[in-house]
């Protein structure tokens, strides 16, 4: 169970939080730029944000699939393995961070998406939680720049401050994320909890085979973009 304030475990490495591997090490001396807790945090989120590509295409639920190494390693992912790397990153450059998860409405997916998962509800959509100035702070990585100007999207920033969650609308005034159901905070990633709510409900992406084609293209043909 997480505690309200900063435990140990907070800042220790796990199997799939792995901040002690030597890349989310380098990564987040390279990349916690600033003079504050608040300043690298930021830097740190911007930084898997936007290096890291956003694909649900390409699900893996094996622990290695959903290691933070990993993920920084193939250069995409998607939101709960992003969410891990941001919170690997962040205990790495001496952040106490843990996990946060939500079931989302996605009014903004592609058809290949669609038929796969045979909703729009994303179960165990994952961001980050950041202890900064005293208090947890929810960050989302998910999106990088540049899939939301194909997909018409407003990019979700984080400032250390507020929290950073899923815009209900894009730039357009379309629907775009409907929070559904709050699971709360993890201080570890809950994978048994995730394999058995995919097994259950995306039998197809719990299998493991990826989808055919490319996410981003799929997204801006279908949003109408280039």
């Amino acid at each position: 169970m997480p505690t309200h304030h900063p435990a140990p475990q907070h800042l220790s490495p796990t199997p799939q939080i792995n901040s002690d591997h030597p890349t989310i090490v380098s990564f987040a001396h390279t990349h916690a730029q600033g003079s504050n807790d608040r300043e690298k945090a930021v830097s740190l989120y911007l930084a898997v944000r936007d290096q890291v590509r956003y694909d649900p295409y390409r699900i893996d639920l094996s622990d290695l699939g959903m290691t933070a190494s990993t993920v920084l390693a193939q250069g995409f992912g998607w939101c709960v393995p992003k969410a891990v790397l941001l919170a690997a990153v962040a205990r790495a450059a001496g952040i106490p961070a843990r996990l946060g998860f939500a079931d989302v409405k996605n009014h903004l997916s592609t058809e290949k998406l669609r038929q796969t998962m045979k909703t729009d509800v994303f179960a165990w959509h994952g961001y980050t939680e950041l202890w900064i100035n005293s208090a947890w702070r929810k960050a989302t990585p998910a999106f990088n720049i540049e899939l939301c100007d194909k997909f018409g999207l407003l990019p979700l920033e984080f400032d250390g401050v507020h929290d950073s969650l899923y815009h209900a609308f894009d730039r357009a005034g379309r629907q775009h994320m409907e929070y559904v159901n709050d699971h709360g905070a993890f201080d570890d990633l809950p994978l048994a909890q995730i394999r058995s709510v995919f097994a259950e409900i995306y039998p197809s992406i719990n299998a493991g085979q990826p989808i055919e084609g490319d996410f981003a293209a799929d997204a801006a043909r279908e949003a109408g973009g280039t």
